[in-house]
């Protein structure tokens, strides 16, 4: 789960907004009180804004370096189409997609901290994001058809990471970046794990099938 401390801190920001949105709203001064409503409302707003960034970011995880976070079964059902059993290890859940080519990648997106929340040791997070097929000719990766499957999703209006990687020159102490494992073979029967490295998604091989089906492409 994401840094505690972070989310703490985000709560407490949203409740001096809320504190002070219903203070300028409680005030009765006639005078002032069409500013004081529009401050009021604005720091409401404000609350309302945080409160979804902090649960947008409750779905990202702290990132444990080389420890494998999903594994990878793959079973062929035709010509460039395999079923993908996808366990997360953390989580114990398991997932199955249909993935059509010769080779398969998954995304990540990554969010890295500075300044402050760095040196309390609020570590890297991340949050898995898709997985997909590619075709290995260049003639069936624009002619066939293409499958790539979201992962996870911003379950509310605000999607964090998607707006810090769009401006990240205007938010200090944090980078969005993606982290994306190397596009590596398919073959019925190969077994792939997913490690989480310092620079983002890392696959290896966990059995012969796969071993051999990479040499077969290199």
């Amino acid at each position: 789960m994401f840094s505690g401390a972070l989310i703490g801190i985000l709560g407490v920001i949203a409740l001096i907004f809320i504190y002070f949105g219903l203070k300028f709203l409680g005030n009765k001064s006639w005078v002032m009180g069409w500013i004081r409503g529009s401050f009021g409302l604005c720091f409401i707003g404000a609350s309302v804004v945080v409160i979804f960034v902090a649960l947008d970011l409750l779905s990202y995880k702290q990132l444990m370096a080389d420890k494998t976070i999903v594994t990878l079964h793959m079973e062929k059902v035709g010509e460039q189409h395999y079923k993908v059993n996808l366990t997360h290890v953390l989580e114990g859940v398991d997932e199955s997609f249909e993935l059509r080519g010769d080779q398969w990648q998954m995304d990540a997106r990554v969010l890295r901290w500075g300044g402050l929340l760095k040196s309390v040791g609020t570590k890297p997070s991340y949050r898995l994001d898709r997985i997909s097929g590619r075709y290995f000719s260049l003639e069936d990766e624009r002619r066939s058809d293409r499958t790539v499957y979201e992962l996870n999703h911003s379950e509310y209006w605000l999607d964090t990471w998607a707006w810090i990687y769009k401006n990240n020159e205007l938010v200090p102490g944090v980078d969005a970046t993606y982290g994306s494992a190397t596009f590596l073979p398919m073959a019925d029967g190969a077994l792939y794990e997913v490690v989480l490295t310092s620079s983002g998604l890392a696959a290896k091989p966990l059995n012969k099938l796969a071993e051999q089906a990479i040499n077969r492409w290199q």
